[in-house]
């Protein structure tokens, strides 16, 4: 009875750290799918439209998952799907009151992971959630990711490589993640310099440069996972 009741415990532990972003101009629809959501054990951040979306998502830097209206002022979904995009691939969901074929093939051409159409069931939402998380690795076994033999335990903040523990610094750390988690991206210095080190840092972004060969030396012969794209910044691509 008490490793059920443990074992229970951490699960709700894991929900509980796991923040989705419900983006929606219509506050109703945003409470709708915050209390079904709440009700699972998430955390919910609310933004009214795109532009909002942007600062909570760049901001908080722990979004697991996006649910994203189509429809809003200032920016629609599609511009913030696109925005989202040339930094993160983190997993989101458009919801829309249109449910046209061409809308949909548009948004999974911009990287969409589910597509539903407004009136929907909260509680399919819910599962659909609960099933792009689990694939994305947000859940379960997602805090330990394996790039290419670079294994990384983001819950412990832990980093080995064959069973050996690379000791690495808070930045160190957080550069890796962040180049492993958009994997196949190029990264200019100026969209590290405000995932990594935050919009307010005012620093050269010739640390980034400094930070890349400290990691690249600490991660052996696996640091070359990390290219030098010229004239932009970073791509981390694992060699076949």
């Amino acid at each position: 009875m008490m490793k059920l009741k443990s074992g229970k415990m951490r699960s709700e532990e894991k929900m509980d750290k796991t923040k989705i972003l419900v983006v929606d101009d219509e506050s109703r629809m945003r409470k709708l799918v915050k209390d079904f959501l709440g009700r699972e054990g998430y955390l919910v951040r609310e933004a009214g439209d795109g532009m909002e979306a942007l600062e909570i998502f760049y901001e908080e830097k722990d979004i697991a998952l996006i649910i994203l209206d189509v429809m809003m002022p200032r920016m629609d979904g599609w511009q913030t799907c696109r925005e989202i995009r040339q930094s993160s691939q983190v997993p989101i969901i458009m919801l829309t009151a249109r449910s046209e074929e061409h809308d949909e093939l548009q948004g999974f051409e911009l990287g969409v992971d589910e597509y539903i159409s407004k009136p929907f069931s909260p509680k399919i939402l819910v599962a659909r959630v609960e099933a792009i998380l689990r694939r994305s690795h947000a859940i379960g076994t997602g805090d330990v990711i394996d790039a290419g033999g670079i294994i990384i335990d983001k819950a412990a903040h832990q980093v080995k490589i064959d069973d050996t523990e690379i000791d690495l610094s808070f930045k160190e750390f957080e550069l890796l993640a962040y180049f492993v988690e958009n994997q196949g991206i190029a990264l200019s210095r100026e969209k590290i310099l405000n995932n990594v080190w935050n919009y307010d840092y005012f620093g050269d972004a010739r640390t980034i440069d400094t930070h890349v060969k400290k990691l690249r030396s600490k991660l052996g012969d696996k640091g070359n996972y990390i290219k030098t794209i010229w004239g932009m910044g970073y791509k981390f691509e694992v060699e076949a």
